[in-house]
């Protein structure tokens, strides 16, 4: 028998094929050693604020990049590249946990390429957007939440769909695979200074949100 709503409420926004939201896949003493490992790689390769094509209006987030390639974004566009866009050096390389976790959650026949790290702070959010700069579109999207709560909205593969909104807590892995790699996503606000997770990070103490997104940009082979 087909369930009712009540009168005035919409059924909920399914979440779509593929999408996987692994609460708490890391335990505290393992939040501990990978945020060493991020804070070793924020240190070789500072953040920076990107900013949007065209415009050059400036991201909300801070971010930075670690394995072969990196994500960059200015005024010539999106695009991955070898090297930091300010410092001009070599991104460092993946801390072992993430290529542990591209393994155990993902089954693609590759491993990740990059890593996006961003810095959510008081106020960031991210808009809805879909990963569309990748060679590899097969592949899925995997990201790990540190540090204070964000509000993740999820919808289709239509910009003006409707959309289904999540917390993510420190600790908490997404993975995008299938239809849902290619659904727009987005972070609409994030609770600044409730989990103090990044107080250990030099110029991170006041709180906010790391998220650490991998990739991999190239076809197999």
């Amino acid at each position: 028998m087909a369930v009712r709503q009540p009168p005035g409420r919409r059924a909920p926004v399914p979440l779509p094929d593929g999408f996987l939201h692994l609460a708490g896949h890391f335990d505290a003493a393992a939040q501990r050693t990978l945020l060493a490992d991020v804070a070793a790689v924020i240190d070789a390769a500072p953040f920076f604020r990107p900013t949007m094509p065209r415009t050059g209006q400036p991201l909300s987030v801070m971010m930075t990049n670690c394995g072969p390639l990196g994500w960059v974004s200015d005024r010539d566009g999106y695009r991955y590249q070898v090297d930091h866009p300010v410092t001009g050096r070599r991104w460092p390389t993946f801390p072992a946990a993430l290529t542990q976790l591209w393994s155990e959650v993902t089954g693609y026949a590759a491993g990740p390429e990059a890593c996006l790290v961003n810095w959510y702070g008081e106020g960031a959010r991210m808009g809805l957007h879909v990963d569309a700069d990748e060679h590899a579109p097969d592949a899925p999207v995997v990201s790990v939440s540190l540090g204070d709560p964000a509000l993740f909205r999820i919808g289709g593969p239509a910009r003006r769909g409707r959309t289904r909104s999540l917390w993510l807590a420190s600790g908490d892995v997404v993975v995008l695979g299938g239809g849902a790699r290619h659904c727009y996503h987005g972070v609409d606000r994030v609770r600044f200074g409730e989990n103090g997770l990044l107080a250990s990070v030099p110029g991170l103490a006041a709180g906010g949100r790391i998220n650490l997104t991998l990739r991999r940009v190239t076809p197999p082979g």
